[in-house]
């Protein structure tokens, strides 16, 4: 579904990624994880054409998108949710449903009553301003707003950032079961444990590189992994 070989992004003189290659497959969730500065979230701001590639190849679907413009990536159904959510804090949160669908035409009813089902807290703020609800509820809409796209991969970046333990519990419990719809998801996480534990398949980015690779269960069990991100002995 997603490969991504060789990868390599530059800001000026600093290299953020260095020669990252990594796989999605069909139904999969794949979890990175790595420490802050590690190049996460450079990563999937390059493979949605947000930053430009140095050199190496992102193929999704069977089309190299690695010099495609952002809208014809989103077009292609590979929908990012940034960290920091980078909701419409001025639009009610009906408006920023509606702008998830902006690549879309007709009738958008049943995908608002489909999100409003995995998330009904939303159907209850409709008419509210995104920008005076909560951390979860504004992670909710921006996870809601990318389902309005109709993702064929989701790439979701920190969707955990911020949140209270028992917020954190429902976020995951939503992108397992977005995956259970058919939704390959590409998962940042600082949360490692959490996102390892939901996940099929993981790497382990440090300092714009991958570390390890591994099926997730292994990773959970590496002492290596552990130490350093699991808080283990």
């Amino acid at each position: 579904m997603l490969s991504i070989q060789n990868l390599e992004v530059k800001y000026g003189a600093i290299q953020a990624l260095k020669g990252v290659s990594l796989e999605v497959n069909e139904g999969e969730i794949v979890s990175i994880i790595g420490a802050n500065g590690a190049g996460k979230s450079t990563l999937l701001r390059a493979v949605s054409g947000i930053v430009p590639c140095a050199s190496g190849t992102v193929t999704y679907a069977g089309v190299p998108i690695h010099q495609m413009p952002p809208h014809q990536i989103v077009r292609r159904g590979l929908i990012h949710v940034p960290e920091g959510r980078r909701i419409f804090l001025d639009m009610s949160v009906y408006e920023n449903l509606l702008m998830g669908a902006f690549t879309r035409k007709g009738d958008l009813t049943a995908d608002i009553q489909k999100v409003c089902e995995i998330f009904p807290r939303l159907k209850e703020r409709f008419s509210q301003r995104a920008g005076t609800m909560s951390g979860g509820e504004q992670q909710m809409l921006a996870i809601g707003r990318a389902l309005m796209a109709h993702p064929k991969l989701l790439m979701l970046d920190e969707p955990s950032l911020g949140l209270a333990p028992f917020l954190v519990r429902d976020i995951f419990k939503v992108i397992h079961d977005i995956n259970q719809m058919g939704v390959p998801i590409l998962l940042v996480e600082q949360n490692a444990h959490m996102a390892l534990e939901i996940a099929h398949r993981g790497y382990v980015l440090e300092t714009g590189k991958i570390a390890l690779a591994d099926d997730a269960k292994n990773l959970l069990n590496n002492p290596a992994v552990r130490e350093a991100y699991l808080g283990g002995d």
